[in-house]
């Protein structure tokens, strides 16, 4: 769909993009009317060259031993589901979904002003400087979020149509991990929200929603990669009901939110052996051409969409 007004739109990005998003940006961009004026970066991230050199590795090092022992004393037992991960890139399996780039040089950005900050964090939550927020309501109808984790403030209202964010899953079912909680409970399907940021975690208005199958996901990695293939196009449907004086987004109640998993539940044997024991037997299974019943099956919650 065209815009009939000019529509801006900032990018608020950590030290590089995933493929899909970087996609995702540029489906937007191609839109008559929308431009991307600023976008706004973690300090210490510009120039990144880490990315792009991260999606040539091709084999194991003794940098990767000691990487993943400094994972491991944050991430614990998860750091082995990562590095699992890690393995079936070497080997050439890893989903082009997330494939890293360089933020700058991206086509998407042409014409795009960078500007780099430090803003403040406190128990995990970002608030921006104030010359920021007075910016990005300058030049900025729009927001969407690709960084700086959790975001609260006054960035949140400067923008005529507020920041925009996704969810990897059903926020009325699968708060905070998302996806490694539903492969983990081993759902045939799952969502992707896209929501409009409040002061709380993953309870924002919902913009955009879609149903996503993923029964025939494998891994961990390929419901991730079927849930953010998905939001390519969902961004551009988010952004065109914000700017329709008609759409009225879905406000949940705190009852009507989904079950919040916490990040440090991963970090339990428990849970990352099964996901990670479900990797293994999935790949197997793909190899050998081999399929079998998933476990469980998720409602369709009333009123979503595809």
């Amino acid at each position: 769909m065209s815009f009939d007004d000019q529509l801006s739109v900032g990018v608020l990005v950590g030290p590089y993009l995933y493929e899909w998003q970087v996609d995702a940006l540029e489906r937007l961009r191609t839109e008559n009317g929308v431009t991307i004026p600023l976008v706004v970066g973690e300090t210490g991230t510009k120039g990144e060259n880490d990315a792009e050199s991260w999606n040539e590795k091709n084999r194991l090092r003794v940098g990767d031993l000691r990487q993943f022992l400094e994972v491991l004393k944050t991430e614990k037992a998860w750091s082995l589901v990562l590095a699992e991960r890690n393995v079936a890139k070497v080997i050439g399996t890893e989903k082009e979904t997330f494939r890293r780039h360089t933020v700058e040089g991206l086509e998407c950005f042409d014409d795009t002003e960078f500007v780099q900050c430090s803003p403040e964090t406190n128990d995990g939550w970002t608030e921006f400087p104030e010359d920021i927020v007075a910016r990005i309501r300058d030049c900025c109808d729009v927001v969407v979020r690709f960084g700086f984790g959790l975001v609260r403030g006054s960035i949140l209202t400067a923008p005529r149509y507020g920041v925009l964010s996704f969810h990897p899953a059903d926020i009325r079912r699968f708060r905070g991990m998302g996806p490694p909680a539903v492969f983990h409970d081993g759902r045939t399907v799952t969502g992707s929200t896209l929501q409009r940021l409040d002061d709380s975690i993953d309870g924002g208005e919902i913009v955009a929603y879609a149903d996503i199958d993923i029964a025939d996901c494998d891994t961990l990695w390929d419901v991730f990669d079927r849930v953010l293939s998905r939001q390519r196009g969902l961004l551009i449907e988010g952004i065109t009901n914000v700017r329709d004086p008609d759409f009225e987004p879905t406000r949940l109640t705190d009852d009507e939110l989904g079950e919040f998993y916490y990040r440090k539940q991963r970090h339990g044997l428990a849970f990352s052996g099964r996901v990670l024991f479900k990797n293994v037997v999935g790949r197997i299974r793909r190899r050998f051409g081999t399929k079998s019943p998933s476990e469980t099956t998720i409602e369709q919650p009333s009123g979503s969409s595809e």
